[in-house]
């Protein structure tokens, strides 16, 4: 399982995608090339201030390919000296959507981008001898080594909502506090990357608002689920939510709260029940087939 975390740190900080294309058995990738630098490698680039590392790569990717990007399993990270300081660069696994307006990409040609002046497909095989750097040939056997096709499951604890001791009213209708509504409009951010589309939550007033902005945004509905409450928790019937969403190939997030998502976690993947997930923080369950293929967790 991988863990990414956007809090300040002396590390400088990056992140991209290994996009590809075509059948699961003979993908190609999307090599960019920078004439700064004369190299071929994967689109990515450095995080903004206060970036989340999912919407850093999802901006990279579109700022130097034109593509906008389905993101699948995360790719082992990257890490090499600038200078003399250490740099991280966070991957993932990507698929374009149906658009890709900036980019004639059989012709090796991009608009618009000052860093890249060539983007180009090529077959795995022939993508590693392009590759400039060899740490980036690494990424192809990472991207290769598990199911290219998968399909997000993304667990969510609600965002920050002040204290429970000072709530007076119905626990079930305390509300997001203000780093609890942002968390929510950066878990907005990110969520588009993985573009689900069935939206689950605990009834409770701050769960439903944890994933409001995400839905505002698509138009999407929010189905409460009695189940993934505090007050009303059914294991049996929460596990069968989560059994039916590992079932599907629709994109599906579920919000809950930190004493329900410890044993939803630990029924359906190799994980202890104690697996704790801070407030505002997400699971991703990469699954194929029915199988478990990928677990990331990130902080918002």
């Amino acid at each position: 399982m991988t863990e990414l975390d956007v809090r300040p740190t002396d590390m400088i900080r990056a992140a991209g995608a290994v996009v590809w294309r075509g059948p699961e058995s003979a993908p190609e990738v999307a090599l960019v090339h920078r004439p700064k630098y004369d190299d071929w490698t994967f689109p990515k680039g450095k995080l903004k201030t206060g970036e989340h590392v999912i919407a850093g790569a999802l901006r990279e990717v579109a700022e130097e390919t034109g593509i906008t990007v389905l993101l699948g399993r995360s790719l082992p990270p990257i890490h090499y000296l600038k200078g003399k300081r250490l740099k991280r660069v966070d991957y993932w696994a990507a698929r374009p959507l149906s658009e890709e307006p900036r980019v004639l990409a059989d012709t090796g040609e991009a608009g618009g981008v000052d860093e890249v002046d060539a983007v180009i497909w090529l077959p795995v095989s022939e993508a590693r001898r392009r590759l400039t750097y060899e740490w980036d040939a690494g990424l192809l056997h990472a991207l290769t080594a598990l199911p290219l096709v998968t399909t997000p499951l993304i667990l969510v604890r609600h965002g920050t909502a002040g204290s429970r001791q000072e709530w007076e009213g119905d626990d079930d209708e305390r509300p997001l506090d203000e780093s609890g509504r942002r968390q929510a409009e950066v878990l907005a951010d990110v969520l588009r990357g993985y573009r689900p589309v069935e939206l689950v939550s605990s009834p409770s007033r701050r769960c439903v608002q944890t994933l409001e902005p995400y839905a505002r945004r698509t138009g999407l509905e929010i189905r409460e689920e009695r189940c993934l409450s505090e007050t009303r928790y059914d294991s049996h019937a929460a596990r069968r939510l989560v059994a039916e969403a590992l079932g599907s190939d629709r994109p599906a997030v579920l919000c809950s709260h930190g004493k329900v998502l410890p044993e939803l976690v630990a029924g359906v993947a190799d994980r202890p029940g104690n697996v704790h997930l801070r407030k505002g923080e997400f699971m991703v369950l990469h699954h194929a087939d029915g199988q478990i293929v990928g677990m990331d967790r990130y902080v918002t």
